[in-house]
């Protein structure tokens, strides 16, 4: 039956796989007995007589009066299987959310928390792009502190020495006069 109830609903151009999936759900769900989806196909199968579509549906129910079906059932059972459609379509509906959800906010959220991470590491390059500025004006700066340190550093050792000189040099003079005068 599955095969004929898929055929039953391909003459409109529909998607076959939905088609599918759908038909296999009435199929699940089909009721015993006579009721709207063989009414259905017993329609099908008349409109291949090229039957006008209001004899079709009164030839349809007449045989299928004949089975107990009344337009009330007829009726009620074309509802159940919609009603079993709207609950596919209800579950249908939370499986695409959450693929939704799946590959496409979970992507989004990723592609922020990149953004947010390219953000956080162009404000470090900056940072450390100035720290490298810094650091090569000390290093340009540096060679003209060490030839001034490296002067100060040789004035004070003359000075010293000159003085530590002069002072030797009286110590031992005052040393000659003591040996000389004493």
């Amino acid at each position: 039956m599955q095969q004929d109830l898929k055929s039953l609903f391909q003459s409109y151009g529909l998607d076959e796989k939905s088609v599918d999936f759908l038909t296999k759900a009435l199929e699940r769900n089909n009721q015993p007995g006579f009721d709207y989806l063989e009414y259905k196909q017993s329609l099908a199968a008349l409109s291949k007589m090229n039957m006008d579509e209001a004899t079709a549906f009164k030839s349809a129910f007449a045989t299928a009066a004949t089975m107990g079906l009344t337009k009330e059932k007829l009726l009620k059972t074309a509802d159940f299987y919609k009603g079993i459609l709207n609950t596919e379509k209800q579950e249908f509906d939370k499986a695409l959310q959450k693929q939704v959800q799946d590959r496409v906010h979970s992507k989004q959220e990723e592609v922020k928390k990149l953004q947010i991470q390219i953000e956080e590491h162009r404000a470090k390059i900056k940072e450390l792009e100035a720290q490298m500025v810094e650091n090569q004006s000390i290093i340009d700066r540096a060679d003209e502190d060490i030839r001034g340190a490296t002067e100060k550093i040789e004035t004070t050792r003359g000075h010293f020495e000159t003085t530590l000189k002069g002072i030797l040099s009286d110590i031992d003079k005052d040393m000659n006069n003591i040996n000389q005068y004493l």
